[in-house]
């Protein structure tokens, strides 16, 4: 089956497949919030990117072979709602960026810019981006055309929400920098809610986004 990243509430998740890893994408709770569990085909090892909803719709997509970490892309409440009861059923560990960490519950280790999260044999890189919030995080995986998790940081048709012009100024130059001016056009990317694109897409935007304001 070819995925789509097309998911709604309650609805079924979407799983692509790559050639090492996993990656499937749930929309849980009223605000259509994306989690995404990333697996490893080497070990079985997964991730879990936010546990923002719906424990249980959450704890049955992961299966009985568990996740090692939740990561947190961001402080705001909607994404990790289903974060303590989820860390009760798998024991994984609980990871954010150190700036938005006090905010999220049950932070057991902390993440900086250009990290490496383990997902078995697979890994994905941090790309801090602030803005959104000052500890907002989005999750890189090189291979196969490259894989971007963005949080609430980028969306299709612009970027996330904020509430003052610094921090939107913050966050278009982190995105330009760190995203846009480093990795490739052809890489998809998956946000915090919503429908994924590609950034070769929306690239030819970004005047139009700097001008606009938001």
């Amino acid at each position: 089956m070819t995925y789509t990243g097309e998911v709604s509430p309650g609805g079924p998740s979407d799983t692509r497949e790559l050639r090492r890893l996993t990656i499937t994408k749930l929309s849980v709770g009223p605000m259509d919030n994306n989690a995404y569990l990333l697996r490893c085909k080497d070990t079985g090892e997964a991730v879990l990117i936010d546990a923002a909803n719906e424990a249980p719709r959450l704890i049955e997509a992961i299966g009985p072979t568990g996740i090692s970490t939740v990561i947190t892309t961001h402080r705001h409440g909607d994404h990790w709602q289903a974060l303590r009861e989820v860390l009760a059923a798998t024991g994984a560990r609980s990871v954010a960026h150190a700036a938005d960490a006090a905010a999220v519950p049950d932070v057991t280790s902390t993440v900086e810019d250009g990290d490496r999260i383990p997902v078995g044999t697979c890994d994905v890189k941090v790309i801090h981006i602030v803005g959104h919030t000052p500890g907002s995080i989005a999750l890189y995986y090189p291979e196969d055309g490259g894989h971007l998790f963005t949080g609430d940081s980028l969306f299709p048709g612009g970027p996330g929400r904020t509430t003052n012009p610094e921090d939107f100024t913050s966050l278009m130059d982190d995105l330009e920098a760190k995203v846009f001016g480093q990795l490739p056009d052809d890489t998809w990317f998956y946000p915090g809610h919503g429908k994924d694109s590609v950034l070769g897409k929306e690239r030819p935007s970004i005047p139009e986004w700097r001008a606009r304001g938001w």
